[in-house]
């Protein structure tokens, strides 16, 4: 073999293990096709995408899914105060990751998203830490939303959701979602524009009602309460829960049309959207003339019923439902595609990766599934907590990426980018201070484990760290095993 047709391969070889480009590498002249099932696309079909406005309300989902969740930021800090957070965090918390992931997810568009970026730019090993946390924290945060389905399924009736029937209901979201992602990716995409604008519709008349109701009964308002520090701090970390989730919608970049132009917008109108889906409705009800004391978790129905009537409280109520379902959904589409990736790349047993005829990591679809329904039995408690400390972890991997990645790929075509580099390094900051805050704050928090309780920083320590042991003992041979494998030439 001639010495530069081998160094040619070779280069390949180490562009293939490192860093996964747009499913096929070009070297010279040779043209080397990633092995497995990287693009296990039928020759002659060009397979359906997702457009921006089904990613649009897919991330929604992601992330929001609605003003439900946000009341127990009232608690400790009142209406006032719980809109200046809710329009501050945008700010510092949540434009700053949409700014990364635009630029990110339109420069390196590939199936499994952050995983790759982080990969690309640290190498292996800050790759598997970076799926080890992500998926670690869906544990705690996908046993939420089945959860929130029973919460508001059960305040039509109550006996529909009592004893064991609850848990059924649970294992029944997830078993729905996941045989409904089978679908593929546009499906789940164009699905939740309609679930969206179902469980909009009654907060778009609970803000008109809301509104009118304050200008024409000229209603005390409540706009603050003493406030303690302890409860401006859950404020804070509700808030900062609520808002977070932006990444997510970066694994299925090649199921999306033209993501180097859809994702950057997606990220900042779905900013937009999210805020103004919290500060709306929690102003209107301020107008109106309820008071915090009156609203606590779960009351959005309540709220509704006074300001509008038995049946937009009922609307209110099917809204959630329609919540669980639609975040849990959209998530599992999400979540589903990161250990597909990692067993591309040899870190997780190459079955993983197998997809149906719709280009559907089935397999990995299956086993997040079972993971999920055997999470729905744990009785954890500050799951919010935790949740925040693993994503936390895993977003700054994502910020260091850019950074990383703005240093030693100056040339890499960036559709969109997030200002100079000095920019990007300031992009950071924010979030960074902020989940250093979440984890003082939460610094006395415990988590219930069975009988046990156990401190909640310590818990997710453990958790994290569990992530360079299972890279040395899972990762590690399946890697060896790729780096042995022959590069396939066409």
């Amino acid at each position: 073999m001639p010495a530069r047709r081998a160094a040619g391969l070779a280069e390949a070889r180490d562009l293939d293990r490192g860093f996964r480009l747009y499913g096929r590498t070009i070297v010279g002249r040779f043209t080397v096709m990633l092995s497995g099932s990287r693009m296990a696309v039928r020759p002659g079909l060009a397979p359906r995408k997702m457009r921006i406005l089904p990613l649009i309300a897919a991330t929604f989902f992601m992330v929001s899914g609605g003003p439900y969740a946000i009341e127990d930021i009232l608690g400790g800090a009142g209406f006032a105060r719980a809109i200046i957070i809710l329009l501050v965090l945008p700010i510092v918390w949540s434009l700053p990751t949409a700014l990364m992931i635009g630029e990110l997810a339109s420069a390196i568009p590939a199936e499994g998203g952050f995983y790759i970026w982080v990969r690309r730019a640290l190498g292996p090993f800050w790759g598997y830490q970076e799926g080890w946390l992500s998926l670690s924290a869906s544990v705690f945060d996908m046993a939420i939303y089945p959860a929130f389905f029973v919460s508001y399924l059960g305040k039509f009736n109550p006996a529909l959701t009592d004893g064991w029937y609850g848990y059924a209901w649970k294992l029944g979201v997830v078993a729905l979602c996941c045989a409904w992602n089978l679908r593929g990716a546009p499906a789940v995409g164009e699905d939740s524009v309609w679930m969206s604008a179902l469980l909009l519709a009654p907060f778009a008349v609970l803000v008109a009602f809301g509104f009118w109701q304050g200008f024409t009964a000229h209603a005390a308002v409540h706009w603050s309460r003493p406030a303690s520090g302890a409860g401006f701090s859950t404020a804070i970390l509700v808030a900062m829960w609520n808002y977070m989730g932006w990444d997510n919608a970066s694994t299925v970049a090649q199921e999306v049309e033209n993501p180097q132009r859809a994702y950057p917008r997606a990220m900042v109108v779905s900013t937009l959207l999210v805020a103004i889906v919290y500060v709306l409705p929690l102003a209107a009800i301020a107008a109106a003339g309820l008071s915090v004391d009156s609203f606590s978790t779960g009351d959005w129905m309540t709220a509704a019923t006074r300001i509008g009537g038995p049946m937009l409280g009922m609307s209110v109520a099917a809204g959630g439902v329609i919540t669980g379902v639609g975040m849990f959904n959209a998530l599992v589409m999400s979540y589903s595609r990161l250990p597909m990736a990692m067993a591309e790349d040899g870190m997780l047993p190459r079955a993983i990766a197998r997809r149906n005829s719709r280009g559907v990591p089935w397999v990995s679809v299956l086993l997040c599934g079972i993971a999920w329904a055997l999470a729905l039995g744990l009785t954890f408690e500050r799951l919010i907590t935790i949740d925040l400390i693993l994503y936390g972890s895993s977003l700054l991997l994502e910020f260091v990426a850019l950074v990383v990645l703005r240093i030693r790929e100056p040339r890499l075509v960036r559709p969109f980018k997030a200002g100079n580099l000095a920019f990007a390094v300031l992009l950071g900051i924010g979030p960074a201070v902020l989940i250093g805050y979440a984890l003082y704050a939460s610094r006395t928090d415990t988590v219930k484990l069975g009988h046990a309780s156990v401190s909640a920083l310590l818990f997710s320590l453990c958790v994290g760290l569990l992530g360079p042991v299972l890279y040395r003992v899972t990762a590690w041979q399946g890697m060896r095993r790729v780096a042995t494998e022959p590069v396939s030439e066409s």
